[in-house]
């Protein structure tokens, strides 16, 4: 497992995290128990992943516990990112419409508080905005709330957790100009690159990490979901209609030759993309079972895509239609 730093922070995150969002939710075609949780959890540390990453409102809290359960008593080996910022304890996480959010100090140090509970912790290195939007970018109050954290050494870094969907190009860029902020999480794969080349290019000016998630473009990319797969409405995956997974498909087909005379399967030549782009501190594959850690961990090798094969795969992107990115309203 190769390691790289965090942004202007300096910790040393493993290149391929853990995002611990699949062990609290059954939203990607299986529901893991809490012990097969914890198994992958320590098989992920034992393959040399230290940096795992959860929210809050992931289970209410369940992924956070396990977390605290799992590596209570090694607490200077791990990594530890949570996000907050969705009023959940009193809500139904109903298929995956957006929660009520808040950031104000008292909610902060409400959620905080719980959170270093649940992770049996007393700091957190890596605080995150989960999903803001730019008119929380703006917010002053919001920033000097986490910077007055860092100072009370509650957390050591925070970050901006774009989403829920693909997009948030200006709140992303905007809050780079946040002087503590170390890490953007994305949406960000080899079929949906933007806004990622953008995010990615201003992060390597203001030293800001690049955090992936979906990096597998929801299944396509390893294989899992194929032209006649049938989706369950739970499903994260659900979201991808029929339309967009037939022409996912055939990008794909344009992208093989250059994964088979690097003897790569599509799924590591999708990784080695991503980990090419120096700025890129960690990606987060979406990962539901030991086997699958095991994988993706072997493709951490410091092997990457040459920077020919990298232009081709720009001029190949070039030529796809652009799609629909989300960004707040106004």
């Amino acid at each position: 497992m190769k390691y790289r730093k965090l942004g202007k922070s300096g910790i040393k995150v493993s290149e391929i995290g853990f995002g611990a969002w699949t062990i609290a939710l059954d939203w990607w075609g299986k529901k893991i128990d809490d012990d097969e949780a914890k198994r992958m959890l320590r098989k992920a540390y034992d393959l040399g992943i230290n940096f795992f990453e959860t929210g809050d409102m992931y289970g209410k809290g369940k992924s956070e516990k396990l977390i605290g359960e799992v590596f209570r008593g090694m607490r200077n080996d791990v990594v530890i990112s949570t996000k907050y910022g969705y009023e959940f304890e009193n809500a139904a996480q109903i298929g995956h419409s957006e929660l009520p959010q808040r950031f104000d100090p008292l909610f902060t140090e409400h959620a905080l508080r719980n959170s270093l509970a649940r992770l049996q912790t007393d700091h957190i290195d890596v605080y995150g905005l989960h999903n803001p939007k730019m008119h929380h970018i703006q917010d002053d109050i919001i920033f000097n709330t986490l910077d007055n954290k860092i100072n009370e050494g509650v957390i050591s870094t925070y970050q901006v957790a774009l989403g829920p969907a693909i997009g948030w190009t200006k709140e992303g860029l905007a809050s780079m100009n946040r002087k503590n902020i170390s890490a953007v999480q994305t949406v960000y794969n080899i079929l949906e690159q933007t806004p990622g080349n953008e995010l990615i290019e201003e992060a390597a000016r203001k030293d800001v990490g690049i955090l992936v998630r979906v990096p597998d473009a929801s299944g396509i990319l390893t294989g899992k979901v194929k032209a006649d797969t049938k989706i369950d409405e739970k499903d994260h995956r659900s979201v991808r209609r029929g339309e967009w997974v037939k022409s996912a498909l055939e990008k794909v087909d344009q992208l093989r030759p250059i994964a088979n005379r690097n003897n790569l399967t599509i799924t590591e030549l999708a990784i080695k993309f991503i980990l090419s782009k120096n700025p890129v501190s960690s990606v987060f594959p979406t990962v539901i079972s030991v086997e699958e850690i095991e994988q993706f961990a072997t493709m951490s090798d410091g092997n990457y895509v040459s920077s020919s094969d990298m232009e081709q795969i720009t001029k190949i992107y070039s030529t796809w239609p652009p799609y629909e990115i989300k960004a707040t309203i106004t």
